[in-house]
């Protein structure tokens, strides 16, 4: 059953960035380079490729510092077990995240405080904004301990949406290949928020972020369940998430993801 999953994972991982990516070939290594998006994509291993080598990872690092892209890769320690050892070895610092998938059974129920984001809304445009400001808050203070920056540092980093990035988000989210969540406190607005991605069924939990000043609420647990719920009532069979710290893995056990696997991330020491 594991591998069964790990490679449902792996042929998810390899199918989202397809569409707004071009894709090059470095040995066992495939390196996404962003198209309609202003994201910086990664380096993974090749679907059923053969495995990675060091003279891969010097290849695919030597034509990210040319195109002036992050030099990032990524990957399931279980499904690619060698590459570990070989990014250490070459210099690059590894984020070995918790990689958790919901156990449906164990799903949290909805507390009411978050919401999806309704495309054809007319506050969708301002709901976005809003979530991305919580998130660059968010992740500017990571882990899970409250703090001072809240409301007025999200309103501070509230950015006008690019057209056409709006465009291609409010597309992607009809088209149900994306939800966004926000949870709002009162007097506040939004405190928190996230979102999927999805191919074919499965789809992965990425970005939840609280304001700092709002942790400790239960708002990133309350988006991560309403968006695990919601995903399952499109159709989804299978709903994971990675998580950025052990503190950070807690939150999501609470809300029924159970862990299988670990995440890695990798790029150079800051």
């Amino acid at each position: 059953m594991t591998d069964d999953l790990l490679n449902r994972l792996e042929r998810f991982y390899d199918a989202v960035p397809r569409d707004r990516a071009s894709v090059e070939r470095h040995g066992g290594l495939e390196l996404f380079l962003r198209q309609s998006t202003p994201y910086p994509f990664y380096a993974r291993p090749v679907l059923g490729g053969p495995a990675p080598t060091a003279t891969d990872i010097a290849a695919v690092r030597a034509r990210q510092r040319e195109l002036g892209v992050p030099e990032a890769f990524e990957w399931v320690d279980e499904t690619t077990p060698g590459l570990l050892p070989l990014a250490e070895a070459a210099g690059l610092s590894v984020l070995r995240a918790p990689l958790l998938v919901l156990d449906p059974a164990r799903l949290a129920a909805a507390t009411g405080s978050a919401r999806i984001v309704d495309a054809d809304a007319p506050d969708a445009a301002a709901d976005l904004a809003a979530i991305s400001a919580v998130a660059h808050v968010g992740f500017g203070s990571p882990g899970t301990a409250a703090g001072d920056a809240g409301p007025a540092e999200r309103d501070a980093a509230l950015t006008v949406p690019d057209a056409e990035q709006l465009a291609r988000q409010l597309a992607d989210i009809r088209s149900g290949v994306r939800a966004n969540a926000v949870a709002e406190l009162p007097g506040q607005g939004p405190a928190a928020s996230g979102l999927y991605q999805r191919a074919g069924d499965v789809a992965e939990i990425v970005g939840v972020a609280t304001l700092p000043s709002a942790r400790r609420r239960g708002l990133g647990g309350a988006v991560t369940a309403l968006l695990a719920r919601h995903a399952l009532d499109q159709g989804v069979r299978t709903v994971f998430l990675s998580a950025a710290s052990e503190d950070v893995a807690r939150v999501y056990e609470r809300q029924g993801f159970v862990r299988v696997a670990t995440a890695c991330i990798a790029d150079p020491p800051a």
